[in-house]
């Protein structure tokens, strides 16, 4: 199976909103590992490593969010892949 790995960077309301841990959910029923973090900025960085079809799922996803989630945009860059067993938030 293919792996490939995106960091995405999550620009909105998308703190204290329950986003990351919303995010880690999505990520394991879609069989990705990797994590999401707050950032200083007030946005959200997610690693998501993962077959490609699961990727673009988790990215469709990442552009709507958790009900209290108030995404405006999602940018993302590929990375190298990350071995991960699990998703974490931090």
């Amino acid at each position: 199976m293919t792996q490939e790995a995106r960091q995405f960077t999550v620009h909105g309301r998308v703190q204290g909103v329950w986003f990351r841990d919303s995010t880690r959910r999505e990520a394991e029923r879609l069989g990705i590992t990797g994590h999401a973090v707050n950032l200083p900025d007030g946005s959200v960085e997610v690693l998501a490593c993962g077959a490609p079809d699961a990727l673009a799922g988790l990215e469709n996803w990442l552009h709507e969010g958790p009900p209290l989630a108030s995404v405006v945009r999602v940018e993302s860059i590929s990375v190298e892949v990350v071995a991960t067993r699990t998703f974490r938030i931090g």
